[in-house]
C-alpha cells in the first residue's frame, strides 16, 4: 500500500480524551471504522475529516504517501 499512517490514530484519539466508549456513545466514529484503522485500512474522506477535527491536525499529519518498492528479481 502506498499510503500509510504516520501516527497511531486510535492512541492519539485516546490521548486527546476520545476513548472507544466515548467515540461509540457520542456516535462520533463507529466500531467498523475503528477496526479498519486498527488493521491499517484508510478511512473515508468523511472519517478522515472527523479525525482531523478531533485531533486538530491536517491530513498530512496523519497519513503519508510512500512509494512502493519494486520486488527484487531473484
Amino acid at each position: 500500500m502506498a499510503i500509510r499512517y504516520k501516527i497511531d490514530v486510535l492512541s492519539a484519539l485516546s490521548a486527546a480524551g476520545f476513548t472507544s466508549y466515548k467515540l461509540r456513545k457520542e456516535k462520533i466514529m463507529g466500531e467498523s471504522t475503528r477496526t479498519k484503522i486498527r488493521a491499517g485500512g484508510l478511512p473515508s474522506w468523511h472519517e478522515l475529516n472527523t479525525i482531523c477535527k478531533l485531533l486538530k491536525v491536517q491530513p498530512g499529519d496523519i497519513i503519508e504517501y510512500v512509494e512502493d518498492q519494486p520486488d527484487a528479481e531473484e
